[in-house]
C-alpha cells in the first residue's frame, strides 16, 4: 500500500505537478478510530529522507541513513526499488531539493528471499549511496541509525515518513506496536499514506522495523506493518558493509489490497 508501483507513480507525476505541489493523500477505506493516534507534520530529521525513483520530481518512498563504517548506507523497503529503477535519496527533505543533500543509489543489497519470490518477511533493502561532491551521507547528516531487531509488543516507536508527491515535508507518529499472528510487527496510526514505505520505526536511535512487509506495509492508512527484523537483516547489513557486488531488484506484481 505505502508505495504505488514506481512505474505508476512516474506516470502520475505530470498530473501531480499540474495540481498542488503537496496534494493531500486520499483516505483509505478504513475509518480511523478516535483512539488511534494520527500522523502529523513534523520537523525533518536530516537522517531520514525522501526517495525519488525513476527520475523526476516525484518522491514515492522514504529511507533512513544507517550507522556503518563507511557511512554510505541507507535502509528502505525492498518493494520501493521494484525493477531496479534509477533512484536518489534526499536527506532531510523539506519540500525542495538541496543538491548538496541529494544522494544517488549506486548499489542495492537484498535478502535472498526477496530476490527469489518477494517474500514479505524480507521486504527491506540496504543501498550504498554517493553524491557528486563526495563525502559520506552519514557524515553529512550527523550520523546514522543503528539497526536493531523487531520490537516486542507494546514497544513505543516513532515513525517519520514522506507522503508520495512533489514537494511536501515529512509526517510522523508515535505509538505502541503489537504483533500479528504471523509475526509481523503492527502499528496503529492514522494518516501513514502512500509514500511512507521504508519509513524507519525508531526506538531512540535504533531502527527496529520499517513500513513494509505484509501487504507492502498495509492496505489501510491506520494500520502499518513491518517485516520482522531478525538476524537476516543484520546479515544483509554486514554484506553491504563488505562492499561486495549488489543485487538486481526483481520486477514484482502489484500488491493485493
Amino acid at each position: 500500500m505505502r508505495m504505488t508501483m514506481w512505474v505508476t507513480a512516474v506516470a502520475l507525476a505530470g498530473a501531480l505537478v499540474a495540481g498542488c505541489a503537496a496534494a493531500p493523500q486520499a483516505r483509505r477505506f478504513a475509518t480511523v478510530e478516535a483512539s488511534t493516534p494520527e500522523a502529523v507534520p513534523v520537523v525533518p530529521d536530516r537522517r531520514i529522507g525522501a526517495l525519488f525513483v525513476g527520475g523526476g520530481d516525484l518522491h514515492a518512498c522514504t529511507a533512513a541513513v544507517l550507522d556503518s563504517p563507511a557511512g554510505d548506507l541507507i535502509l528502505t523497503a525492498a518493494h520501493c526499488l521494484d525493477g531496479g529503477p534509477d533512484a536518489t535519496f534526499a536527506a532531510g527533505f523539506a519540500g525542495t531539493t538541496d543538491p548538496d543533500q541529494l544522494w544517488h543509489l549506486d548499489t542495492i543489497y537484498l535478502d535472498p528471499r526477496w530476490s527469489a519470490n518477494q517474500n514479505p518477511r524480507a521486504d527491506f533493502a540496504v543501498a550504498r549511496v554517493s553524491r557528486d561532491g563526495g563525502g559520506s551521507v552519514a557524515a553529512a547528516v550527523g550520523g546514522g541509525f543503528r539497526l536493531g531487531t523487531a520490537p516486542a509488543p507494546g514497544t513505543d516507536v516513532a515513525v517519520t515518513g514522506y507522503p508520495m508527491g512533489v514537494g511536501g515535508g515529512p509526517i510522523g507518529c508515535h505509538a505502541p506496536t503489537s504483533t500479528t499472528k504471523a509475526g509481523y510487527p503492527l502499528l496503529r496510526c492514522g494518516g501513514l499514506v502512500d509514500g511512507t514505505s521504508g519509513s524507519p520505526w525508531l526506538v531512540g536511535s535504533t531502527i527496529t522495523g520499517l513500513t513494509g512487509g505484509l501487504d507492502g506495509g498495509g492496505c489501510a492508512e491506520n494500520l502499518s506493518y513491518s517485516p520482522p527484523f531478525d538476524h537476516t537483516a543484520e546479515e544483509l547489513l554486514l554484506r553491504a558493509e563488505g562492499q561486495g557486488p549488489g543485487d538486481q531488484a526483481p520486477d514484482s506484481s502489484a500488491l493485493d489490497c
